[in-house]
């Protein structure tokens, strides 16, 4: 996960400073070396390294905060505050033409960057806000873009639009938007081609496009994985045609997080989005003040919280029934299944628990992955689609002939299928219990576990 290892170097700076009762400038100076030293090694731009530090310091270093009843505290606030800025502040927004009028995007951005699924990724999340997308494959030089465009368009149920590999991109376009005004789209993403590096070519047929469409965003995706590079990308981007918006992509994958970081300070422009996973949902709009908040291991509530409301479709009678099974202990494998989904839509435990404050970004990904063991969720998974409706409805019927079954066809031991039909006991009869139980801890005042 971007950020960890940053997280984890800035959280034991600011575990040495919550100790101190009273800090010092030599504290402070001493900690913001650590920051600095942090910050370069999660390759964030040298002078942008230099000039934060620099901003914190004058800030830090004052009679407030070394005076305050917590300066430690402050020191983490100050830090805070300028990560924000430093990202941009304010949360930038795509900025579409007013009523009906057609909004032509343009996708631009390095071969294997992410473009063509970024583009999908876009469209889907713009058509729930009610906008009728087109999908345009404008890369002549790989017929499997133009394809994987077409898939994803299926996909996300948005129109697609393509004249082959035999036409100029800047014909493409022109064609498109003429298909736009006839159909009814009032947002058309044009996707150009990439190259493995840049060259003239590519930024004189982005620029001819440009002079031929009238463009009203041109959009870059970065790979956040490239660390410094991804900066220097966009900078040559921005200089070359001229850059609307950046979305930084595979920000879920090991990369140090400095593109993220820099990027705003040393091109002027806002991020926009970024990627968090290869599902055609896994696009999230970037806010300067959460991140800050996942980077210092604070976690992002407010995240977490829009992604249940736009992954979940909770019927309220659904959730009550539910509730009603837990406190009388009547929960089965159906309902487990149940909830497996929903936290699979919402990318799955470990995604939930990185945006949770103190867990995720504050501890290692390796360990978090440790407690959570995914793999073998997934096999728990595996075991009860291979039960029938009726035994899901009804564990009580699982008798050894049926488990044997079981076992076969979730490709696992028969101890496993046993373990997990007595755990799943064992839960059942402690969450019929819990409410006397609470009860009984009112009455005096101490909780006992059934085991």
């Amino acid at each position: 996960m971007a950020f960890e290892s940053l997280t984890e170097k800035l959280q034991n700076v600011f575990k040495g400073l919550r100790k101190k009762g009273r800090l010092t400038e030599e504290d402070v100076k001493a900690a913001l070396k650590e920051v600095k030293l942090a910050l370069l090694e999660a390759d964030v731009n040298f002078r942008v390294v230099k000039q934060f530090v620099k901003s914190v310091e004058e800030r830090a270093v004052g009679q407030d905060v070394m005076n305050g009843l917590n300066p430690g505290q402050m020191v983490i606030k100050i830090v805070n505050e300028e990560m924000v800025s430093l990202m941009g502040s304010e949360t930038a927004q795509l900025q579409l033409q007013p009523g009906k009028a057609i909004t032509v995007i343009m996708m631009c951005g390095l071969q294997g960057a992410g473009k063509t699924t970024t583009a999908a990724k876009l469209a889907g999340k713009l058509k729930l806000k009610g906008k009728k997308c087109l999908l345009v494959a404008a890369d002549v030089y790989r017929p499997a873009a133009i394809k994987q465009l077409e898939m994803n368009a299926q996909k996300q149920e948005v129109d697609f639009f393509s004249m082959g590999d035999r036409n100029s991109p800047v014909d493409i376009a022109k064609a498109a938007i003429e298909h736009a005004n006839k159909n009814g789209h009032n947002i058309v993403f044009i996707d150009t081609a990439g190259r493995l590096q840049i060259d003239e070519e590519m930024m004189q047929e982005l620029a001819d496009i440009k002079s031929n469409v009238d463009v009203h965003q041109t959009l870059l995706v970065v790979d956040a994985m490239t660390g410094q590079e991804a900066v220097n990308v966009a900078s040559s981007f921005n200089d070359k045609i001229g850059v609307d918006g950046i979305i930084l992509s595979k920000m879920d994958g090991d990369a140090r997080g400095g593109a993220a970081l820099s990027i705003k300070a040393v091109t002027g422009k806002p991020i926009l989005y970024v990627g968090m996973g290869e599902k055609l949902s896994d696009l999230e709009q970037f806010y300067p003040d959460r991140m800050a908040s996942r980077i210092l291991g604070m976690g992002d509530v407010l995240t977490l919280i829009e992604k249940a409301s736009e992954s979940l479709d909770i019927d309220e009678e659904k959730e009550k029934e539910m509730s009603r099974k837990l406190k009388k202990g009547k929960f089965d494998f159906e309902d487990y299944l149940e909830s497996m989904n929903q936290m699979k839509k919402m990318g799955g435990l470990s995604s939930i628990l990185g945006m949770m404050p103190g867990l995720g970004m504050g501890i290692k990904t390796q360990d978090l992955e440790n407690a959570i063991d995914e793999k073998k969720m997934a096999r728990t998974e595996a075991i009860v689609l291979s039960m029938t409706r009726k035994e899901r409805q009804n564990p009580d019927i699982l008798n050894p002939s049926r488990k044997h079954r079981i076992a076969k066809g979730a490709g696992v031991d028969i101890s496993e299928v046993n373990r997990l039909v007595k755990q799943f006991e064992q839960s059942r009869k402690m969450m019929k219990q819990l409410p006397g139980m609470m009860n009984g801890m009112g009455k005096k005042g101490k909780f006992k576990m059934p085991f």
